[in-house]
């Protein structure tokens, strides 16, 4: 059964049926500058798809439009996880823009994420710019460098020599890259649980023509006392100038139980042989390595948006987290798109535990629903936005107290992209 956009529009949403996926993945990609994918990748995410929340706009017998959703968990401040969409795969055909498309797509999709029961969405953003208008705010951002390390000297703590490291082909060790990735999942807000199998291929996912001139991708797994502790995956570009080598490490991916089997790993990184850079991005905001270098200047750090967070169901996504200190304030919230989630919510919590129901109460802080997903993870501080107008105080001392509460000892982070 179909969605029609307008009266009287020939455009109609339909789900997504397993004969039209390699149409409807075409006008994904043709949207997203129209590059081919190599076989390997496509079929991955062909079978990544879940149809039942997915689907197509049609003009006739044109597919014209794009949107999915991947079924997630999402950790938040507390360690619980989440359930959450993670929208996705969302183009629509540049013969078919302005005409409500896209806004009409965002409608159907919200109302599915309520009606499924999941309490957040989230998202990467191409173009930040879209998303603000249908509720999504950024909701933790990620670090990325340019590492001279022929200049830049890594300390390391107590115990990193306790730490065994030994190569493995990528794709034999996923199982135990796995195992190391999901005990960090309810260490960090924002960290995925990837509830539907197949996602632990997207990791060693290589396709020769992808590399641009770099080596087939590598692995290292750290090890203590026979344990899997860690592990890192990269490639080498090999280079060479008149003066001799000058290689790059690219750091596709590296994760840790712990901090010296961490701070093992990036020293492999930084004393890789007839390499003079390591990049590195998509990494967290808080990680140890900036504070272990020599001179943080040649590394040349920057940073960027990372997940972009939407609460579907306000009373439930704010219940569902703890807070650093105790709040219990009334937040008046907008929300124009998702209209059930608009009103006064008194939000009553501290690290144990929270609730959050409807309230006639005064309102303490008045907000849009953008600036919670902003401030859900605890990466955007609650005064930050008040400072730029976007979060107005009702009760005097409320901004305070609330911002501190909704903060995160841990920066957030989402591990890969969707």
């Amino acid at each position: 059964m179909g969605t029609q956009l307008t009266t009287g529009s020939a455009i109609e949403l339909r789900e997504l049926l397993p004969e039209h996926w390699d149409t409807y993945y075409d006008v994904l990609l043709r949207a997203f500058g129209g590059l081919p994918e190599p076989a390997e990748e496509r079929e991955l995410y062909r079978g990544l798809t879940q149809f039942d929340r997915s689907f197509a706009a049609w003009d006739g017998d044109l597919c014209v439009g794009s949107a999915g959703a991947f079924r997630f968990g999402v950790t938040v401040p507390g360690g619980a996880s989440v359930a959450a969409a993670g929208v996705t795969m969302v183009g629509v055909a540049a013969t078919h823009r302005r005409r409500g498309i896209l806004t009409s797509m965002m409608r159907r999709q919200l109302d599915d994420v309520r009606s499924w029961g999941e309490p957040l969405a989230v998202l990467t953003a191409s173009e930040p710019a879209i998303y603000g208008r249908f509720g999504y705010g950024v909701g933790s951002f990620q670090l990325a460098a340019e590492i001279d390390t022929s200049r830049v000297r890594l300390s390391v703590p107590d115990g990193t020599d306790d730490v065994r490291l030994r190569y493995a082909e990528p794709a034999d060790v996923v199982d135990a890259c796995e195992s190391v990735y999901a005990a960090l999942v309810p260490v960090r807000p924002g960290m995925l649980a990837r509830v539907r199998p197949g996602w632990e291929r997207v990791g060693v996912l290589d396709p020769e023509d992808g590399r641009d001139g770099a080596s087939p991708l590598q692995c290292v797994l750290a090890e203590r006392d026979g344990e899997t502790v860690g592990y890192a995956r990269y490639a080498v570009k090999p280079e060479w100038e008149v003066s001799g080598h000058n290689g790059v490490v690219q750091l596709r991916e590296l994760a840790a139980v712990d901090a010296t089997a961490q701070a093992a790993l990036w020293r492999f990184l930084f004393d890789i042989d007839l390499t003079t850079t390591l990049r590195v991005y998509g990494r967290p905001m808080d990680e140890a390595w900036q504070y272990q270098v020599s001179d943080i200047r040649r590394c040349r750090p920057r940073f960027r948006d990372g997940l972009y967070v939407r609460l579907v169901d306000v009373g439930a996504a704010l219940q569902a987290r703890t807070y650093q200190t105790p709040v219990d304030v009334v937040l008046d919230v907008e929300d124009a798109f998702c209209p059930w989630n608009s009103g006064r919510w008194r939000l009553s919590g501290d690290a144990k535990g929270a609730s959050c129901e409807r309230t006639t109460d005064a309102a303490d802080l008045s907000l849009t629903v953008r600036e919670l997903g902003s401030a859900y993870l605890g990466a955007v501080s609650l005064a930050s936005l008040g400072a730029a107008g976007r979060v107005r105080e009702v009760r005097q001392g409320a901004l305070a107290e609330a911002s501190v509460g909704f903060g995160s000892v841990v920066a957030p982070w989402m591990p890969h992209g969707f």
